[in-house]
């Protein structure tokens, strides 16, 4: 008999997996490990892959090669009522002549599990999701954010070892969102279960991620903290599909000095004697320059000198558009100015908060 390291009895492990639709290669030969208790987020554009490889782990499409390992046992071909998976889906997916009690326990009702064990799994549930008040209601009397509180609460009233989620929040409004993103994060940490998460709102990622997986076209892109993966992205993609507004990009070509010194000729020449290489460029590289707006830094001393094209007020900050050297970038700032536009301002960069970039491969460097 086979023993499974109990550390592990609610960990994925996902090993060369290929998953193909006709003659279109959607998911292409990914590696990828989550740790029992994580709440690991697959983050990516419309079409990169993340719910073809969600329903690969849940058994709902078919996989060409590789291993699914869940608890330790490979389940690539297993039928997904053996893998030990509660998934919820973007729609509710909820029966409509059914309560909200009936509809959290069908699963458990036509698995022939004893009443008495429903009901209290049942109600357990229902006091977990703030749901108690509602049990007795059908899905037409409850909001967006409810019904989705009750298919969230049909998977877990399951017991699964891993849950699945697919993009369940998009097809709440803003307010709703956020509040059920809070939910969600307070739910992880009252389960400690194993939570593997899709979008593709970045929102959505850096708060509920203990790590967030960025995909593109089948192939996992940077894994990493949010914070990590903000902060030092590993190529020019995830730099630019993280952050709002995204990363301002300037191409320029390397400066060495006979010291060792480094800087960037750009039309906003820089220097770069505080950047961590990770690899050493050469004299006259094409380089792409990435800066967050938020560390463009406004300041009547500022280094550079610029004009604002458009002002967006945000509420709690404003993004600046400026213009200058023939550039066009964002500046976020949480500072009242009286600027308006064309306004002249000058500005400064952020020399910690650098991005370098390779312009033909994408890499950083």
């Amino acid at each position: 008999m086979k023993h499974t390291d109990p550390s592990r009895k609610n960990a994925v492990k996902v090993s060369r997996l290929a998953i193909n639709f006709g003659a279109s290669q959607v998911i292409k030969g990914l590696d990828l490990e989550v740790a029992e208790g994580e709440f690991l987020v697959l983050l990516g554009p419309s079409g990169c892959g993340k719910s073809t490889l969600l329903n690969g782990i849940a058994g709902l499409i078919e996989v060409a090669e590789g291993r699914i390992e869940i608890g330790g046992q490979d389940m690539a071909q297993a039928d997904p009522s053996l893998r030990g998976i509660g998934m919820v889906f973007q729609s509710y997916a909820l029966y409509p002549t059914m309560t909200v009690e009936r509809n959290i326990s069908f699963a458990l009702r036509v698995s022939g599990c004893p009443k008495p064990e429903i009901a209290q799994r049942v109600q357990q549930v229902a006091q977990l999701l703030q749901l108690e008040p509602l049990l007795q209601r059908r899905p037409a009397q409850l909001s967006g954010g409810q019904r989705q509180r009750v298919a969230i609460g049909r998977a877990l009233v399951r017991q699964a070892k891993v849950l699945l989620f697919d993009e369940p929040l998009s097809n709440l409004d803003a307010k709703l969102r956020t509040e059920l993103r809070r939910e969600l994060k307070l739910l992880h940490k009252k389960l400690g279960s194993t939570m593997i998460y899709v979008t593709h709102d970045q929102v959505e990622a850096m708060t509920l991620a203990s790590r967030i997986v960025v995909m593109r076209e089948g192939q996992i892109q940077q894994i990493g903290a949010p914070a990590e993966v903000y902060d030092r992205p590993a190529n020019r993609f995830v730099a630019g599909f993280l952050g709002a507004p995204g990363m301002n990009f300037i191409a320029g070509q390397m400066q060495l000095a006979s010291s060792g010194a480094a800087s960037l000729a750009l039309p906003l020449a820089v220097d770069l004697s505080a950047y961590a290489f990770e690899a050493r460029p050469l004299q006259n590289q094409p380089i792409l320059l990435g800066i967050r707006p938020e560390h463009v830094l406004i300041s009547a001393d500022g280094d550079f000198a610029g004009k604002v094209q458009l002002i967006e007020p945000m509420g709690n900050h404003q993004v600046l558009w400026i213009e200058s050297a023939g550039q066009t970038m964002a500046a976020v700032t949480h500072e009242a100015m009286n600027l308006t536009v064309d306004s002249e301002l000058r500005f400064s960069f952020d020399p910690a908060r650098f991005s370098l970039f390779d312009p033909a491969s994408g890499q950083r460097i």
